[in-house]
């Protein structure tokens, strides 16, 4: 075997790369360029010192490898390839054409703001999806961070896992560090065990610093004088070195670059949303609260026809992209208000509110509408309509025109042809839908199978009445979800519903949102769904339910950063549903402290098990046990026939060592499983904590076969993360294309 390792790995692996030469040589691999000779592809090779392979070991170099070739994600450098020739372990990767953040450093010094926070950001995003799957990359440094065609490319995953468990054999004890000295955290540097997520953030704090400053925040003659300045000295505002940057950065940087792991941002994704955080307060975005119509009509029962008129006023205002519409979950507490406008226009954060009656007598109705701007309490438009209920869709497509002219809002003419187009010929058709809408939104079983009959009959009246097929799509989706009706019936018959509703009518956009949740919440249909998503937006601008789901599917595919932002606008489109969302998808992103403000403002809003149950997981994700089972209690009370949060209590008091207490909830469970439907998902949350994976899968894939449950969110779950690194939850997310 020649001893030139250049001509080693050359004849290790001639039958399929050839070595052209070395690019580069850092101190755990020499990178070479190759051709790919099977698929004829330039390709980069690395591989690792023979020290270092020596430690790690053949074994498990290759089992963590293939862990690492899971990370699939626009901001990392895909793994192709890896294996052992003789004694030298590789891996490989694509050749990414361009430079490296170190060779624009070396060539431009420093970065504008506006560039370094872009590079940073888009690390962030690559960090956050891998600490999602359980990989620290451990050496976040410009060596590692690639540029093509304007993106950021993070390299160097394919050996994080085998670090972390060379680790455990303390390689530093052979004279190496895991990790680059310069921009290693302090926690790093003392090989501690319990290096996480937060050390990432460090490094790439160090990293955004050296961009703006042209230098690092520790320096030194040699790397054991920069460990001991890291060490004893906080790092200098970076303000001090450039006074052009602005001060939020200045704080972002000050806060990811405590020394204490504690006091910095507890994900990226984390350090990405704050760098963007504006210094001066935004101005108000036209917002509008549609209260719920008063119905003063002689007969009572009509109250459903009060209800509809808010609705399908607030479904017109939602197609205008330029106006944030505050949806109907929200804006129906105030049905009998006892406050004032500028009290509801605070809560809701409304600029702008719409209130009116409905007086209906045989074929004539009364509608009368105004506008009232919350700050002045002027009246910007003031409108009574006296027809014949023949005139009802122009009268409401007469009301969504005239509040965009008050507002100044400029309407395209695809909104304003949307917002024109009558949705059925049927008077009768549009009061039974009005009527299976009614009972529907009570969100009961009897409800939704009433809803279902009202809707059957709009749609005998008129078979061409699309919004019919989607209330029957929203209804089968929710008997389904609940497990009401068997899953994957429900799902079926919901996909079929909204694929009839699209064929009748393409640019119904609540038919796209509906038939996106049917593709990935039973199908696993991931990227389909989302052009589903995208298109129901695209139509429906202000449908917070659209933002809500499309986050769920974000989260599920470990895309914290996106599920946050697209929840974050559900919340500010209904704060009232989508409150307690959006801390879900803050707490699964890792952002505890964020989380948790979030949820104790649901529970102050709304005393529901599901803000208690998600409070309690922020302090169980961080080892508090005791309020952790204290709040999860307080959600059984509230919902005691729920399986669900009585599941969760179970894992959690396993995961505190209550082993016998978690034993009792899961003996009880079984119990009631005898008697009704207990979801197998919810089984799987107690063998999770009682460290019995092979159990927990067992029922994963039941809840897999039968659609139960939450299954399509299981790889972005906090619930289930000690099984990731499980063979068989790889197998099944294999099953359900997320891996």
């Amino acid at each position: 075997m020649p001893a030139d390792p250049f001509a080693r790995i050359n004849e290790s692996l001639g039958g399929r790369y050839a070595i052209e030469r070395e690019l580069g040589r850092g101190g755990m691999a020499t990178v070479y360029l190759a051709d790919d000779v099977k698929h004829r592809r330039k390709v980069a090779i690395k591989v690792l010192h023979p020290e270092l392979a020596a430690t790690i070991g053949t074994d498990r170099f290759l089992q963590e490898i293939e862990m690492a070739a899971r990370l699939s994600h626009p901001h990392i450098v895909p793994l192709f390839d890896s294996g052992a020739a003789d004694d030298q372990l590789y891996y490989v990767m694509p050749f990414v054409r361009g430079e490296s953040l170190r060779q624009k450093l070396i060539r431009e010094g420093r970065l504008s703001v506006d560039e370094a926070v872009r590079i940073t950001r888009q690390v962030a995003a690559a960090l956050s999806f891998a600490h999602g799957e359980g990989v620290i990359h451990r050496d976040i440094k410009p060596e590692n961070i690639l540029l093509h065609e304007g993106e950021a490319i993070v390299a160097d995953f394919g050996i994080a896992l085998a670090m972390k468990r060379a680790a455990n054999t303390r390689l530093t004890a052979t004279g190496m560090l895991v990790g680059t000295p310069e921009y290693m955290s302090p926690e790093q540097v003392i090989a501690e065990q319990s290096v996480d997520a937060r050390s990432d953030v460090y490094s790439l704090a160090c990293v955004l610093f050296e961009m703006l400053a042209g230098e690092l925040p520790h320096t030194g003659a040699t790397p054991i004088a920069i460990i001991a300045k890291r060490l004893s000295t906080p790092a200098p505002g970076v303000r001090r070195l450039r006074s052009d940057i602005p001060p939020r950065i200045e704080r972002v940087l000050e806060r990811a670059l405590a020394p204490d792991p504690s006091n910095r941002f507890e994900s990226a994704a984390a350090i990405a949303a704050a760098l963007v955080e504006s210094d001066m307060p935004a101005a108000r975005e036209p917002t509008i609260a549609v209260l719920p119509f008063r119905n003063l009509s002689p007969d009572p029962e009509n109250e459903y026809f009060a209800d509809g008129i808010t609705e399908d006023v607030i479904a017109q205002l939602s197609r205008i992209r330029s106006l944030r519409v505050i949806s109907r979950t929200s804006v129906m507490q105030y049905r009998k208000r006892e406050q004032s406008l500028r009290e509801i226009g605070a809560t809701l954060e409304a600029t702008t509110i719409l209130e009116g009656s409905v007086r209906r007598a045989a074929n004539r109705v009364r509608i009368v509408g105004q506008l009232i701007d919350v700050a002045s309490d002027h009246h910007l438009w003031t409108a009574t309509y006296d027809r014949e209920l023949t005139d009802i869709f122009a009268i409401q497509e007469d009301v969504a025109l005239q509040i965009a002219a008050a507002l100044r809002t400029t309407l395209t003419l695809d909104e304003r042809t949307r917002i024109g187009k009558e949705p059925t010929a049927s008077l009768e058709a549009y009061e039974l839908y009005l009527q299976g809408r009614h009972r529907y939104i009570r969100f009961t079983a009897s409800g939704m199978r009433e809803g279902i009959e009202y809707f059957e009959r709009a749609i005998g009246v008129d078979p061409k009445y699309a919004l019919a097929y989607v209330g029957l799509a929203l209804a089968y989706s929710e008997l389904a979800e609940t497990g009401i009706m068997p899953s994957e019936e429900g799902r079926r018959l919901s996909k079929d519903a909204a694929l009839r509703a699209i064929q009748l009518d393409p640019e119904l956009g609540e038919a796209h949102c509906v038939l996106a949740v049917a593709k990935f919440m039973g199908a696993f249909d991931w990227a389909g769904a989302e052009q589903s998503f995208k298109r129901s937006l695209e139509l429906t601008p202000g449908n917070a339910d659209a933002y809500d789901l499309y986050g769920r599917l974000c989260s599920s595919m470990c895309r914290f950063d996106e599920a946050i932002t697209l929840q974050t606008r559900a919340y500010e489109l209904d704060p009232i549903a989508h409150r307690n969302d959006m801390a879900t998808a803050q707490l699964r992103a890792g952002l505890y402290e964020d989380a948790r403000r979030t949820a104790q403002r649901s529970i102050d809003g709304d005393q529901s098990s599901r803000g208690y149950a998600t409070l309690a997981w922020t302090y169980a994700k961080q080892g508090q046990y005791n309020p952790a089972i204290q709040y999860l209690q307080r959600a059984v009370s509230l919902s005691p026939d729920s399986s669900l949060w009585l599941a969760q209590l179970g894992q959690v008091q396993a995961m505190a060592g209550n082993i016998a207490e978690a034993r009792t909830i899961l003996r009880r469970l079984e119990e009631t499983a005898g008697q009704r439907f207990v979801s197998p998902y919810h089984l799987a949350y107690v063998h999770t904590g009682l460290g019995e994976y092979d159990r927990a899968i067992d029922y994963l894939e039941r809840a897999h076969e039968d659609r139960a449950g939450a299954i399509y969110g299981i790889r972005g779950s906090f619930l289930f993360t000690p099984l990731h690194d499980h063979p068989r939850f790889t197998a099944l997310l294999r099953k359900m294309n997320l891996v």
